[in-house]
């Protein structure tokens, strides 16, 4: 078993750390932007014009976008495909939409802006000093998932596109996989590493990844350095801003 150093903080037993992906290894703030302006736009493309212009400002406000921001806590940065979709279809639903009229219509717009965008992976960069982070908690003998809300796929994508070293397992949003919100999340990847919970240390950017403490995980770290304006997980967590002030031991 190995320790893990950040901020003073000391994580004595650790055997795996669970990283989340956007915004603690992946840098996602452009490509967000650019994806909830278009999703925005092409949904208010299907409504008449006296209407499309409240429409498409009452999406962006939903996912926490605005011409000046992207909120790293709000909808975009934080949820599910999924979640984003019910939030755009009840923005249609509130103007007079019928519900299955308007999922139809924003799952539509949703997968025409992303051919629009083209390859999301190749769009969001690894973070610095994500690769000598993972060497290091190697060299310790530390287990490494990762878990999101990004599609389960999408995940795949981002570590054979990085070619990111030993990642033992690692799980995205899918109908096969529960959320990482479920209260039996950290439980579920825990056994898929065999790796007891107590022993895993999270590492992510949002108040969905330090809720995994509360399930019964050995602490947590907050990364706020991958976002324009930093997230405020918690005013009790453990933050830093560059995943080198992370330093693993055996």
């Amino acid at each position: 078993m190995a320790t893990i150093r950040c901020q003073g903080q000391v994580f004595e037993s650790i055997q795996a750390v669970l990283f989340d992906k956007d915004g603690t290894l992946a840098n996602v703030e452009g490509y967000l932007k650019k994806l909830g302006f278009e999703r925005s736009r092409l949904i208010a493309q299907q409504v008449p014009p006296t209407q499309a212009p409240a429409l498409e400002t009452a999406i962006l406000a939903a996912f926490g976008l605005s011409a000046q921001r992207l909120d790293p806590a709000g909808l975009l940065a934080v949820g599910s495909r999924h979640d984003n979709e019910i939030a755009a279809a009840a923005c249609m639903a509130a103007i007079g939409w019928g519900w299955i009229a308007a999922v139809d219509s924003v799952k539509s717009a949703f997968a025409k802006a992303e051919t629009l965008l083209g390859s999301k992976v190749s769009q969001t960069p690894l973070l610095p000093n994500v690769l000598p982070l993972l060497r290091a908690l190697s060299s310790a003998n530390i287990t490494v998932g990762i878990v999101s809300s990004d599609l389960h796929s999408e995940v795949a994508a981002f570590i054979d596109y990085y070619q990111l070293p030993d990642i033992a397992w690692y799980c995205g949003a899918s109908t096969a996989a529960l959320p990482k919100t479920h209260a039996n999340f950290l439980k579920t990847a825990c056994a898929a590493l065999s790796v007891p919970c107590v022993q895993t240390l999270i590492i992510g950017d949002s108040a969905a990844d330090l809720g995994l403490v509360n399930q019964g995980a050995a602490g947590f770290l907050g990364m706020t350095g991958g976002w324009q304006d930093p997230p405020i997980v918690s005013a009790t967590a453990i933050t830093f801003v560059n995943l080198a002030q992370v330093e693993a031991f055996k």
